[in-house]
């Protein structure tokens, strides 16, 4: 590994720095709501994940996992404090983030097989970066392009034919 490549590589005990700083903000809240749950930590590609398991209730997701994104901010936040440095962790809360992946990447390719099919691009409904993300992915796996469109909170992909 060359000395630039060992500087873009991910601090490994940075990242589970942050899981665990993470984890204890997390843990806290969770007192404080008097809601049971385990807490799980790992290091995904170049962030830290942190996810709360073992909980049946939704309240912690809200509608289109608006409490989620807010509860992400407010951790992201709690780890800024604590370290000084800018936090790109992500939260999960009862698998929702893993099944919301797996239903854009089938809406990614669905729409990449329209869009080829019929030769025209296509809009999608506003997402958040995440969610944004696992579409452009997707959509570049089927070969075809995407961009993203609008201000926050309002963006959205545009699927284009090759």
């Amino acid at each position: 590994m060359t000395e630039a490549e060992q500087d873009k590589a991910p601090d490994l005990s940075a990242l589970e720095q942050e899981g665990e700083i993470a984890a204890d903000y997390i843990e806290g809240l969770l007192d404080i709501a008097d809601i049971d749950g385990d807490i799980d930590m790992d290091v995904e590609g170049d962030r830290a994940l942190v996810s709360v398991v073992g909980i049946k209730s939704t309240e912690l997701v809200g509608p289109h996992g608006e409490v989620l994104e807010a509860l992400q901010e407010l951790t992201r936040l709690a780890v800024h404090r604590q370290t000084g440095e800018r936090s790109r962790l992500m939260l999960d809360i009862a698998g929702y983030r893993e099944r919301r992946r797996t239903e854009l990447t089938k809406l990614g390719a669905e729409v990449a097989s329209e869009v080829q099919e019929r030769g025209e691009p296509r809009a999608l409904e506003p997402m958040t970066p995440f969610e944004r993300k696992i579409v452009h992915d997707a959509v570049a796996a089927a070969g075809l392009v995407s961009e993203s469109e609008g201000e926050e909170p309002n963006r959205y992909v545009v699927v284009m034919p090759a």
